[in-house]
């Protein structure tokens, strides 16, 4: 049996079928099959769609006529294809579910024999479980900014090639999805979206707040001064300048086509001093790029 014999509507509609996917999975890392591997990364992420679709639509459901049970099993088969057709793509979860499914099998992680479906989901460590999805990301509130900022995110990534979703996330990460934007003493809004620091030459408008920092890897409260703008476009366009002209960054630009190597450059360069930082944005990225198939 391997990974291909497996359709994604089968692990979308059975989780049970994870039984068999990860024992296929750690046979065709065995035998060196790289698209049987690839086939079966996919399917996991099949399953974890569906189940940010599901969340999603529970989140924001609201009472009615329709509601029944006829109504709720084509709103259950829509969810399924909705998230077979949203696997797989270019730049998407699968292909971190590949590369950590690899390493795991090298490591012996996963074994020659079946699991259960919790073991398989102990594969995929480096996910966020669909159950505390909504929690960790704000629910609505996350789908609500990608929405609010996906036009003025589009511009500047044409103009600077920084893709829209890595800025999205990452404004996400630094505001928790808005709830926690640096605003001027007034209570306005800065409209800074990255935590961009008015330190050097900066010659804007500055809002001075009282923000994290990690010093010797302890959290410290420190008071720091922040750039302000006019809009969040302004704020978009100011962060792809920094990283885009400035030669600290210039390792962070040779990896726009890598969720990962793309937070891993940023905190190399010492955006920010949170030791966790690259693994705290490569999921506010990755949770941006869901929410944003789910929206196409």
């Amino acid at each position: 049996m391997n990974a291909s014999s497996l359709s994604p509507q089968g692990l979308a509609i059975d989780p049970n079928a994870l039984n068999a996917l990860k024992y296929s999975s750690g046979v065709a890392g065995e035998k060196g099959d790289k698209a049987a591997l690839k086939e079966a990364a996919k399917q996991f992420e099949s399953l974890f769609m569906r189940e940010l679709i599901k969340s999603m639509r529970e989140a924001t459901q609201k009472s009615g006529l329709m509601e029944g049970t006829g109504s709720d099993m084509g709103t259950e088969l829509l969810d399924q294809q909705m998230a077979v057709q949203l696997s797989g793509l270019p730049g998407g979860l699968s292909e971190a579910i590949e590369r950590q499914l690899s390493r795991q099998i090298t490591a012996g992680t996963v074994q020659d024999k079946a699991a259960t479906g919790a073991e398989a989901r102990e594969a995929l460590p480096a996910l966020t479980p669909p159950s505390t999805l909504g929690r960790q990301t704000g629910g609505p509130r996350a789908a609500g900014f990608v929405e609010q900022h996906s036009d003025a995110a589009a511009v500047v990534s044409r103009e600077s090639g920084i893709p829209a979703s890595f800025m999205i996330g990452q404004a996400g990460h630094e505001t928790g999805w808005g709830k926690s934007e640096i605003k001027h003493a007034d209570g306005s809004p800065s409209f800074n979206l990255f935590g961009i620091k008015a330190t050097g030459g900066w010659k804007g408008k500055v809002a001075e707040i009282t923000t994290t920092e990690y010093i010797n890897g302890e959290p410290r409260k420190v008071t720091a001064k922040f750039r302000a703008y006019d809009s969040y476009a302004d704020s978009f366009r100011d962060y792809a300048r920094l990283i885009g002209q400035s030669p600290r960054y210039n390792e962070v630009m040779g990896q726009l086509d890598s969720v990962k190597g793309f937070a891993t450059g940023l905190q190399q360069a010492g955006y920010a001093t949170d030791p966790q930082y690259a693994n705290k944005l490569s999921r506010a990225i990755n949770m941006t790029l869901a929410l944003q198939r789910v929206n196409a």
